[in-house]
């Protein structure tokens, strides 16, 4: 990988599994889910202003925009994962992440809000994975500007990676900058 796919996927691209985690991954993954808003609140506490309005790379999003749309992102997910278990393979309706990034509430310092929300949903999300049986594992929604289906173990496994790389960006720039 060279040095901007590098900076773009510190801890590589999303591998998608052709089956459903066994028991222990499963576990391993809520971990990572449940321990990723505090994890998160870790790594922004005590960041200024312009930490927290730097980029983590060249053209990418600053450091509040990563919370904010992982506020975003995960409410959508989760909602998402709802409609999967209890309606036939649902079309889900998809957003502009850019866009949405842009938005007012989305480039604000104050993360409070956005920490928030990411806390309740990862608590409620985990607590709605540990509630599926194997088979509701493989209940699906469609996404049709991807043109895929996705089955609730690799929303699980998708969303614990989205978690770990947006964890990175911070990280990287953190220690690029010689933040402590």
């Amino acid at each position: 990988m060279d040095s901007i796919e590098n900076l773009k996927y510190p801890i590589g691209k999303y591998k998608w599994s052709s089956s459903q985690p066994t028991a222990e991954q499963k576990r391993n993954l809520l971990e990572v889910l449940i321990n990723f808003p505090e994890q998160l609140r870790e790594e922004v506490e005590g960041m200024n202003e312009t930490q927290l309005q730097t980029p983590y790379r060249e053209g990418g999003w600053s450091v509040a925009q990563v919370v904010h749309h992982l506020a975003d992102s995960h409410a959508h997910a989760y909602l998402r994962c709802k409609h999967a278990l209890l309606e036939k393979q649902p079309e889900i309706k998809d957003y502009t992440e850019a866009d949405w990034a842009s938005l007012e509430d989305a480039t604000s310092n104050d993360l409070s809000p956005s920490l928030s929300i990411i806390g309740g949903i990862h608590s409620r999300w985990a607590k709605f994975f540990k509630s599926l049986s194997e088979d509701k594992f493989n209940l699906e929604y469609n996404h049709p500007e991807r043109s895929k289906n996705y089955p609730l173990y690799i929303v699980l496994e998708l969303y614990t990676w989205h978690s770990l790389h947006h964890l990175e960006h911070i990280r990287v720039l953190k220690k690029n900058m010689d933040w402590k």
